[in-house]
């Protein structure tokens, strides 16, 4: 089985929704999980400005919506052993480590790479726009140096993250997190464990 996830670092329900994901598939070994860029704010400031709670405030009715809504995210977090601070955290452009991923990817430590960045960004709100916090991160998640520092300083895997993103649009992904299991239709990642145990059960072929 080959399941695809759609993801931004800058979303706390893509780390919620890979805590999910990695429930459901806890003991598996006929599952390749492809990790899928799709950016929340393609043109997003490489520069830190609000925070994500200040961000999220701007959508809500009222300071007291926005509380609840903030409340609501990190509860869903701390059920899955994940600590959202929503306060520091600091939304920027995300495509230096989407790149980043792709990196990984290229060494069997995807996994690993989106792991680092979303502790990083949620939980330890580090700047994920930061060349210097980028190498930091993926060094870190076992990619080495020099690796690192050539995709940083240049455009190598930038094409992957956008034709990524072109596929999202051709299949109907309309958001994050989503799952692709076998090339079949977008599901939201963030389901409950029932859910996501029927969307990946393994099919017979009988």
């Amino acid at each position: 089985m080959r399941v695809e996830v759609y993801f931004d670092i800058l979303c706390p329900w893509c780390y919620i929704g890979k805590r999910r994901l990695e429930t459901a598939l806890r003991g598996r070994t006929d599952v390749e999980v492809v990790w899928r860029s799709l950016e929340l704010d393609p043109e997003g400031s490489p520069t830190a400005g609000p925070t994500a709670a200040e961000v999220i405030a701007q959508y809500q009715s009222s300071p007291e919506r926005a509380a609840d809504r903030i409340r609501q995210i990190q509860a869903l977090g701390e059920a899955e052993g994940l600590r959202l601070d929503l306060h520091k955290a600091r939304p920027v452009n995300s495509f230096d480590a989407h790149r980043l991923v792709r990196l990984g990817a290229a060494h069997g430590l995807a996994d690993a790479m989106v792991e680092r960045l979303l502790y990083g960004y949620h939980t330890e709100g580090l700047d994920i726009a930061a060349p210097e916090v980028l190498e930091k991160l993926a060094v870190e998640a076992g990619l080495e140096p020099p690796l690192v520092r050539r995709v940083l300083e240049g455009t190598e895997f930038g094409e992957s993250v956008r034709a990524d993103e072109r596929r999202a649009v051709e299949i109907g992904v309309r958001g994050v997190p989503t799952l692709v299991v076998d090339g079949g239709r977008p599901a939201s990642a963030v389901q409950g464990q029932d859910v996501l145990a029927r969307l990946l059960s393994p099919r017979s072929d009988g």
